[in-house]
């Protein structure tokens, strides 16, 4: 399954780059309680809606992903800019390993999606 977001930022892909790492991601997104574990900026352990979770950052062409390798259905997330069809904004995209969930699933994920704030990064 796949969700996407169009986010209102002003940040390049550097900016990205430089901002969205795993110890920012508490301040970054609602959903993300709290940093448990800090071991820089591509790695972790985050406590979120899910419950506790290691995750992973990569940089990645237009800006970074990140992933819950632990999760059972393989949650990962980009969030990225510079690529058409909006060139200027920052799309978030999240996705899950299953082309079905069940529904309070589904709603919880919606939900990290609209969580995201980034014209504070």
């Amino acid at each position: 399954m796949e969700f996407f977001r169009t986010l209102p930022a002003t940040l390049d892909t550097t900016g990205l780059q430089q901002r969205l790492d795993v110890p920012a991601l508490p301040g970054l997104c609602d959903a993300i309680d709290t940093l448990v574990q800090d071991e820089g900026p591509d790695n972790g352990v985050v406590y979120c809606l899910w419950g506790e979770f290691r995750v992973r950052r990569e940089l990645i062409n237009g800006g970074v992903r990140f992933s819950l390798p632990g999760c059972p259905n393989g949650l990962a997330w980009t969030l990225t800019t510079g690529h058409p069809p909006e060139p200027r904004a920052v799309i978030l995209h999240l996705t899950i390993n299953r082309q079905e969930h069940d529904p309070d699933f589904i709603e919880s994920l919606e939900m990290f999606a609209d969580s995201w704030e980034l014209s504070a990064a």
